[in-house]
């Protein structure tokens, strides 16, 4: 269960939800309060939502758990950072960093609070502010804390060229204008200023799902357009080698046969576009887009093991090459589909969702949250008929039977519950379990089962005497008496709803007569009064004319009498205590 809500939750934050990620989290930590990862992940979650004093409160726990955790500390440094305490977070990224020396974002987020340090040091000598426009933007830690929860920029932060280059923004922002000519500088600005920034992106060819649409196909024979190289600053040579002159015809090669390849896939002549794209690949093996669009193929092919096979070389490709998480993602959603395919029982749903979820760490897609969303949901609905056992449910139901004569209600809950999970179309467990709530005093749990009993058969008496009986209990004797009414147009002789209406009839009449103590009748108004019926009938105008008329136009007062619906109405408010008649 608590591996569940822990998967749900780096689903959610992949996604950037991150208050749903912080929900799933305090579910996963309910149930396993002691695990250190999960105090981590929620930590990071509302650091993300820029809550750096439960970000603290929870990376603090973090280090407590597991003490020689270095990521823990990376936590710790990070709240500490938000909340401008940086000699704090500059003393636990030091602490990390002994536990794991070689720690990347151990080390990256230590410079960034130094130099935040820095900073807060030099405005604290009173020097003098930037002219520059942008220069509140790059100000404080504020500035990484935005990179990071933007997908695009928080992969520009894996690259030590731009890390140093918005370090050298930060510390001077006059110096922005030496680096304007960097598109990914162009991106941290847009996300900065809250501006969105049109840069050049690398789109991919090949459909998503497995039977793609027409619009769709058209979309994958396009072929994926070169990207184009940096300008530099120096002017290009005019010699160039052999050597790079023959690359660059390999390349050229191998997007034409990927362009032949995409024409392939859009006549399904699947077999030919295959030969197309191995041969882009033998030409080219720096564009992991041949190995995705394979994969496509033989997903369409119905081919899942060498579409998984050239999703996970891809990922492994791309990685080592550093290519767009888009594409990465894109390989990983793919294989996760292939895994769909061929799961047949509810385990082998499993890898699939765990694949679905290593893409939307990657990128944030609607379509692999959908597909997740998708598997997840099959592989509890093939949960659910792979334990479908109908005897089974009938035997648990007698063993809650037998405990529940001998008083032993929290057994006999436990019992019905396994023979609602066996067959859940059962109403009568339904029932058993709703009698065993209302004895225990858990009466919303007994409501519920109740009118779920009622769902399944609108029939069985039963359902209608369990749910009279919490409303009874609950002191909503208009709503009970509604219910056992509704029950004996299915069964007119039933004496155990005749009973119940007799039993409602008399608390009603009671309230109508005054006989009610003051402690009763202060108790039923402060019920009554949280009820949204009574409360509609009390913001009416037109009843609040006739309570009005009741007690100072007995004339008019006689015509209401004449309403059957204001009179209903008059009924519940005296049911409830707030109106009495004298």
């Amino acid at each position: 269960m608590a591996d569940e809500a822990k998967a749900k939750g780096n689903a959610a934050f992949s996604s950037g939800d991150y208050a749903a990620a912080i929900r799933h989290f305090s579910d996963a930590i309910a149930l396993s309060p002691e695990n250190h990862v999960l105090y981590s992940n929620r930590s990071a979650a509302y650091a993300s939502l820029q809550k750096y004093t439960e970000a603290l409160a929870d990376a603090k726990k973090t280090v407590d758990l597991k003490s020689d955790w270095s990521k823990g500390y990376s936590r710790l440094g990070a709240a500490h950072l938000g909340l401008n305490q940086y000699d704090d977070a500059v003393s636990a990224y030091k602490k990390g960093l002994e536990i794991d020396p070689n720690n990347g974002p151990l080390k990256s987020g230590l410079s960034d609070a130094q130099a935040a340090a820095a900073a807060a040091a030099s405005r604290s000598r009173s020097v003098p502010p930037s002219t520059n426009p942008f220069g509140d933007a790059f100000s404080g830690p504020e500035m990484w804390a935005r990179l990071t929860a933007d997908p695009t920029t928080r992969a520009y932060l894996q690259q030590p060229d731009f890390v140093k280059m918005m370090q050298d923004i930060q510390r001077d922002p006059n110096n922005l204008n030496l680096h304007l000519k960097d598109q990914r500088v162009m991106q941290a600005i847009g996300v900065l200023l809250n501006v969105k920034i049109r840069t050049p992106t690398d789109d991919t060819d090949m459909p998503e799902s497995s039977s793609p649409s027409p619009s769709e196909r058209k979309r994958a024979a396009e072929a994926e357009p070169a990207k184009q190289p940096e300008p530099e600053s120096e002017p290009e040579p005019m010699e160039v080698t052999s050597e790079e002159r023959s690359a660059k015809e390999r390349k050229a090669q191998a997007q034409k046969e990927k362009e032949a390849g995409n024409a392939a896939y859009k006549k399904k002549d699947f077999d030919t576009a295959i030969e197309h794209y191995s041969k882009a690949m033998e030409l080219d093996d720096e564009d992991i887009s041949y190995l995705t669009n394979r994969a496509a193929v033989y997903l369409e092919m119905g081919k899942y093991d060498e579409c998984i096979k050239d999703c996970e070389n891809a990922v492994e490709r791309g990685r080592e090459l550093r290519s767009d998480f888009k594409m990465i993602a894109r390989a990983l959603t793919r294989k996760g589909t292939a895994l769909v395919k061929m799961a047949k029982c509810s385990k082998d749903y499993e890898p699939a969702i765990e694949t679905f979820q290593k893409a939307l760490t990657e990128h944030r897609n609607p379509d692999t949250l959908t597909k997740l969303n998708e598997a997840e949901k099959a592989k509890k609905e093939l949960e659910q008929l792979e334990y479908f056992d109908p005897k089974l449910a009938e035997e648990e139901r007698e063993k809650g039977n037998e405990f529940f004569k001998q008083q032993k209600y929290p057994e006999a809950i436990r019992h019905y519950t396994e023979s609602i999970r066996r067959n859940p179309k059962d109403p009568k467990a339904y029932s058993n379990r709703a009698a065993c709530y209302t004895k225990l005093g858990a009466m919303p749990e007994g409501l519920k089962d109740a009118e779920k009993c009622i769902e399944l058969d609108p029939t069985f008496s039963k359902g209608y005497n369990r749910k009279g009986a919490v409303q009874f209990f609950m002191k909503e004797y208009d709503k009970a008496l509604e219910t056992y009414k509704e029950g004996l147009k299915h069964d007119p002789n039933n004496q155990e709803l005749l009973d119940g209406i007799a039993r409602c009839v008399q608390q009603i009449n009671k309230a109508s007569r005054g006989d009610l103590t003051p402690d009763e009748l202060k108790e039923r108004q402060a019920k009554g009064m949280q009820d949204p019926e009574i409360q509609n009938i009390l913001q009416d105008p037109v009843m609040r004319q006739v309570l009005i008329d009741f007690q100072e136009n007995p004339k008019a007062a006689q015509e209401h009498t004449k309403n059957p619906m204001v009179m209903s109405k008059i009924q519940k408010l005296i049911s409830a205590g707030i109106v009495q008649m004298k």
